[in-house]
């Protein structure tokens, strides 16, 4: 049992590959399903949800904190989604929201530009030039999205297990190669991966009910102890107290403990699941 992300650009075959390797697999896929269910719990408008993965940061947002917000709300559903284990997600951002768990298997889906552009051309009926900026530009969108929250690279190679080339490969060699992959031991579900899960889990499901408090803030949760450590040092009394009332009625959360003064490190929200932020 696994957690497998497929991360791809657009008509790079990533959506044909995943979803015949979740049928090879018996796995659920899932991928807009998040943003609909984020949208759902957190009465957020759909379309706020997909700009908030998919545009790079305004500066509007660098103040307003917006796309944090609506990051943490999908963040927290894709985290519950995944408790059930054996997924395959395709949606935007997988191998970032789902960092911090040992078993997930991240693959980044490549594939050659002038596939895509014809792909692009036959879909939209617009010239080779047209077809060629609006992927160039979809690429750079995404890539300042993940520097501006994470310093990190969506192209960078490391973020993944495994990397494939759909161009000689088909999408079938593809889905052979990621499901044997899979199979190994250290993408399997183990009773301390599972704990991992529930962990960040439960501190995503805190930090994304605290975000309208303030939306500076880290959490962490250790079976059912919750840290928060507020990141604004100009946070009131009854603030404070508001955040530890509010986390506190929440189900699975034991005891909170605000932790004042804590400076956690500047690069903490490279991985948000270690300390959800």
């Amino acid at each position: 049992m696994s957690i497998i992300t497929i991360n791809r650009g657009s008509y790079s075959r990533g959506k044909a590959v995943a979803e015949k390797l979740a049928q090879r697999l018996g796995y659920e896929c899932i991928s807009r399903d998040i943003l609909l269910e984020a949208s759902e719990e957190f009465n957020i408008p759909e379309m706020k949800l997909v700009r908030a993965l998919h545009d790079a940061p305004s500066v509007l947002d660098r103040f307003s904190f917006g796309k944090e917000r609506y990051v943490s709300y999908i963040q927290s559903a894709l985290l519950q989604h995944v408790r059930k284990d054996n997924i395959v997600y395709h949606g935007l951002a997988g191998q970032f929201l789902l960092q911090g768990i040992p078993h997930v298997f991240k693959v980044r889906i490549l594939a050659d530009m002038q596939d895509r552009v014809n792909e692009e051309m036959r879909r939209h009926d617009i010239s080779a030039e047209k077809a060629l900026y609006t992927l160039q530009k979809d690429d750079e969108e995404r890539r300042k999205w993940s520097m501006f929250l994470y310093g990190m690279d969506t192209w960078d190679s490391r973020l993944y297990d495994l990397v494939v080339h759909i161009h000689k490969l088909s999408v079938d060699d593809a889905v052979d190669i990621i499901a044997t992959s899979a199979r190994k031991p250290a993408f399997q579900t183990t009773a301390d991966s599972r704990q991992v899960i529930e962990n960040l889990a439960l501190a995503a499901r805190v930090k994304a009910s605290l975000i309208d408090i303030t939306p500076k803030i880290q959490v962490e949760a250790e079976g059912g102890k919750v840290h928060i450590h507020p990141l604004e040092r100009s946070l009131q009394t009854d603030e404070l107290e508001q955040l530890k009332t509010a986390a506190s009625q929440m189900e699975g959360v034991a005891e909170v403990i605000i932790n004042m003064g804590v400076q956690k490190e500047s690069h903490d929200h490279i991985n948000p699941f270690h300390n959800i932020g």
